[in-house]
């Protein structure tokens, strides 16, 4: 447990675990001041500047007791007030709360100092896709849309003047993320959390300090531990955890089709006859679609199609009656073609422009409205669409996409300033629909799963999925980003995630063949779930049933999954009993230099090391494995720690469990069976 104690020089924080802090009186300790910042959204892209009105260095007074607390008075170099700390211990996490001096009402920009060693490592911050290392960089902590028409746009003009690059990635600076949170997690085996709403930049760096910036003053927690699943324990603790998903989710593969109720039962018909077991279909056009110059698009009005879908929840009763859950998708804009627009605009649900106008947002190439999530009236209406039009019609989950689009001169029914609540939109959203759900009776049998995140999101949301990665082996936008994405999530504090089983976005001359559709099949059935999706051009894409090769292929990675099902969801049950996330990195249970080096393997649960082929038109890769017995699934023999050149042909992926765990059998049994079967 941490120990705070202090004179009158100053105060000290010692943790049972050889962690030693010290803020001693009359040192600088922090800077605040007065700033004004101006932001710029295309398509939920931003663009940011800033202008610095006043700053002052803050230096600590003489401590004084609070109860179990200590306040520390923070001064300027002339002695004048400008903040009240309060420090207070919670087992081994420091909180420390922040009063500003009603001297100083104007203060709203304050900048951190943490100490930074050589050889640290940093982690977390949201979802952060290129790296998972963020030491030497700068994040901005800010919720956007990751995959911009700028970076598609930059993408492809390079890729046509310079061909691919294998391992390319853009400068830092120019990545944005759908899940932004201002959490790190330093390799010293502590963890830093601000609760802070405003824009954010966490700069590491530099070699001796790590500097954090906030647009507004907010409290800090800082958790220390001797192991990262106790640091994680910690976080969770703070910020929440993700229940358990139905069993049903993993009883083989989530089938994304989309195109109506005939090729929905058609493509499930095709699944089932190649012996594929399907926990659900995942329809998201089930309340209508558009097709624009980006591609097949949904009408976001949620009610569901009758002409697409002719008697909906007849034919989810019969899927029932098979074993075959239904999902859709739902988002908190509203389609102004549709019904529901119409009246939520009639009832002033919506999101105001300074004109008193809806705020119609350019998402591709089509407007849409933002219902209102600060107006209480607006809150419960959509609430209730999702009870009645999807929960009441039988849907057993869906998608709850975006979050990030709230402009930040938005006119909001609460009156707050739209700056500071843009961050927080995602978790307001998924907690409205994990209200809908509760209330509906439905808790621990139908889940969703969202893209955008903050903080509150962690404790709300049952799942996240990766966004709208690119179809293509890229290490930033394509399946190369996933590790990182997820176990950046994980060392946030959110341990359930997946991706979309062979990417989203298509582009000419970008479009998912078949390499990377088995390749993707491959790393989706070693997840905490497995869905598929047809892409923004499903015609330009190849799908599951392309041929009897992808067909047996999907099948095959599909039973394999399903056969894991009892050890994924034992390490579900303990990502929501302590927080412990699903996928971990390799440093999370290896204390070793290459484990904090690699970001292309991961640990899936205790037993399970995951390293797949994320390279166009290889047959093999170098799999670092660490200080374990491990046996190689792929050749059922005994394989030494170290690094080690893997074959595995474009039906296999390199897979390892610590040898004499429970599941070392069932699984090199179950890939023998496949790989006979094939």
């Amino acid at each position: 447990m941490l120990k705070l104690s202090f004179d009158e020089k100053g105060i000290t924080l010692l943790s049972g675990f050889g962690h030693r802090v010290r803020f001693d009186v009359g040192a600088v300790c922090m800077t605040v001041g007065v700033g004004k910042a101006k932001y710029k959204m295309d398509r939920g892209s931003f663009e940011f500047s800033e202008k610095k009105l006043s700053e002052t260095r803050l230096r600590p007074g003489a401590p004084e007791p609070d109860g179990d607390a200590v306040v520390v008075p923070l001064y300027d170099a002339n002695e004048d007030r400008y903040l009240t700390a309060r420090l207070s211990v919670c087992g081994d996490r420091l909180d420390v709360d922040f009063t500003v001096s009603p001297a100083h009402p104007e203060l709203n920009r304050m900048e951190l100092r943490l100490p930074a060693f050589e050889g640290d490592r940093v982690y977390g911050c949201g979802e952060i896709f290129p790296y998972l290392d963020l030491r030497g960089r700068k994040v901005k902590v800010w919720v956007a849309e990751h995959n911009s028409s700028a970076a598609i746009g930059r993408k492809l003009l390079r890729e046509k003047l310079f061909g691919k690059k294998p391992g390319y990635r853009e400068k830092f600076e120019l990545y944005e993320t759908y899940y932004a949170q201002p959490t790190f997690v330093s390799s010293r085996r502590y963890f830093f959390h601000s609760d802070a709403q405003s824009y954010c930049e966490f700069d590491f760096s530099q070699s001796r300090v790590h500097v954090l910036r906030f647009r507004q003053i907010a409290g800090v927690h800082v958790g220390f531990a001797p192991d990262f699943e106790t640091l994680s324990g910690t976080l969770s603790a703070l910020l929440g955890r993700q229940p358990v998903l139905p069993e049903w989710a993993n009883d083989g593969v989530i089938l994304g089709v989309q195109g109506g109720t005939d090729a929905m039962l058609a493509k499930l018909a095709a699944a089932r006859a190649h012996d594929t077991p399907v926990a659900a279909v995942w329809c998201q056009d089930w309340e209508g679609r558009r097709i624009t110059a980006f591609g097949s698009q949904l009408m976001w009005n949620w009610e569901y199609d009758p002409e697409l879908y002719d008697h909906l929840g007849a034919v989810i009763s019969y899927l029932h009656e098979n074993g075959i859950r239904f999902m859709g998708y739902v988002n908190p804009f509203l389609a102004i073609e549709g019904r529901l627009y119409e009246e939520a605009s009639a009832k002033g649900y919506c999101v105001k422009n300074k004109a008193g106008e809806d705020y119609l947002v350019t998402i591709t190439t089509f407007p849409a409205a933002m219902v209102d999530l600060t107006n209480p009236d607006a809150y419960e209406w959509l609430k209730n669409v999702i009870k009645t039009n999807m929960i009441g019609l039988g849907l057993d989950g869906w998608m709850a996409d975006f979050g990030e689009y709230l402009p930040t001169d938005s006119v909001l029914f609460s009156g707050e300033e739209a700056e500071l609540v843009h961050c927080t939109w995602p978790a307001r959203w998924a907690k409205l629909n994990r209200e809908a759900v509760a209330e509906a009776g439905r808790e621990g049998d139908v889940f969703f799963f969202t893209r955008a995140g903050h903080t509150g999101t962690v404790k709300y949301s049952t799942m996240m999925w990766n966004g709208d990665q690119h179809t293509d082996f890229s290490a930033d936008f394509g399946i190369g980003s996933v590790i990182p994405a997820t176990l950046n999530l994980a060392m946030s504090g959110f341990g359930l995630t997946h991706s979309d089983l062979g990417g989203y976005t298509t582009f000419p001359p970008m479009q998912r063949n078949e390499e990377l559709f088995f390749r993707w099949c491959e790393l989706s059935a070693f997840s905490p779930l497995m869905r598929s999706h047809e892409g923004n051009r499903p015609a330009e894409n190849v799908q599951f049933d392309r041929s009897e090769k992808t067909l047996d292929h999907h099948a095959r990675y599909s039973k394999i999954h399903k056969a894991l099902a009892p050890y994924i969801n034992a390490a579900i049950r303990q990502c929501a009993e302590k927080g412990t996330p699903v996928m971990r990195p390799l440093f999370y249970h290896y204390d070793e230099y290459a484990a904090y080096n690699t970001d292309d393997e991961y640990l899936l649960g205790r037993d399970i090391l995951v390293a797949p082929i994320i390279s166009e038109g290889v047959s093999g890769r170098l799999v670092w494995l660490p200080e374990d017995e491990w046996t190689n699934v792929l050749t059922g023999e005994r394989i030494a720690p170290g690094p080690h050149h893997i074959k595995a042909g474009l039906d296999e992926i390199p897979v390892f469990v610590r040898t004499g765990s429970e599941i070392e059998s069932v699984l090199v049994e179950e890939m023998k069976r496949e790989s006979a079967d094939s």
